[in-house]
């Protein structure tokens, strides 16, 4: 399949928009300290797209950071340089061959779609052979870019800086699951998946906006209704998919690490933290002292 230079570069910005998606008051950062008898670590969440102008992070963020001995996220972070893996990608998120996005949905889904596409410099017809999941990260980046919020996420940020300082990275999952969840997004729903989308877009600006208030401030309240209660009513299946199976898969993996001498910074998308069936509420639920940093 041939690919133009800037379908090649969307490839890892999609996947790493699998966990995104006002003003509020709150004096806390979305940073917390988990412990449990003498040993303790640190959970914070974050957001995948952070434009330049939110940074410097909240300071919280680098009391945990210099505190912790290593850090983890939720995978590995995918290498735009990295030629296989990037080929790999595209195959993984592309239809067999005779199969295109055309088939799945109606023909007045499709010009819709290709409308607002246009309007970002996108040709529909260069992406009919991808499924849903990667069509539609395309969209978020490229309305991110066209709303000017586009920018390096705090997963990529932290997984520089550990790098550059010499601590460890682990992961919670890997880069394969993502993709898998990725391109299973939508599948058999693939019409209502992407007009659902289209409607969002509508709203995309004053929404990651009102996203980044809440997630700076540490206000969860905010990100519940924000991410959560928005998921749980448009999609059911997504929610369970996106946040609770993965909260639940999580729980284990964060529960091992009270087990070693290190003391750990967890970072994951804000969206997890929130809510009742989220990273923080299943840890309580397990006796779990949690309290903000």
């Amino acid at each position: 399949m041939k690919l133009t230079n800037k379908l090649k570069s969307l490839t890892t910005t999609a996947l790493l928009l699998s966990g995104l998606l006002s003003n509020y008051a709150s004096a806390d950062a979305a940073v917390w300290k988990v412990s449990k008898g003498d040993n303790e670590l640190f959970i914070a969440g974050t957001v995948h797209i952070l434009p330049p102008s939110q940074f410097p992070l909240p300071s919280e963020f680098s009391q945990a950071y210099q505190q912790a001995d290593s850090i983890v996220l939720e995978a590995q972070l995918p290498d735009p340089t990295d030629q296989k893996a990037q080929m790999e990608m595209i195959q993984k998120l592309a239809y067999p061959a005779g199969a295109k996005l055309s088939q799945m949905i109606s023909k007045s889904t499709y010009q819709e779609l290709a409308s607002y596409l246009n309007g970002l410099g996108v040709n529909l017809d260069e992406l009919n052979g991808f499924k849903p999941g990667f069509i539609v990260s395309v969209m978020t980046a490229m309305a991110a870019n066209k709303a000017q919020l586009a920018g390096e996420g705090v997963d990529a940020y932290f997984s520089k800086q550990a790098k550059k300082d010499h601590k460890k990275i682990a992961y919670l999952e890997t880069a394969q699951f993502q993709l898998n969840m990725l391109a299973n997004m939508g599948q058999g729903t693939e019409d209502k998946f992407i007009k659902d989308t289209l409607k969002e877009m509508e709203q995309f600006k004053p929404l990651l906006e009102q996203l980044l208030v809440a997630w700076r401030s540490g206000d969860m309240i905010a990100i519940d209704k924000l991410i959560i209660q928005e998921n749980k009513s448009k999609s059911p299946q997504m929610y369970q998919t996106v946040f609770v199976e993965r909260n639940t898969n999580w729980i284990p993996k964060i529960e091992a690490m009270f087990k070693d001498k290190e003391k750990e910074l967890v970072l994951v998308g804000a969206g997890h933290l929130a809510g009742e069936d989220s990273v923080l509420a299943l840890l309580k639920a397990k006796g779990y002292t949690v309290s903000r940093l």
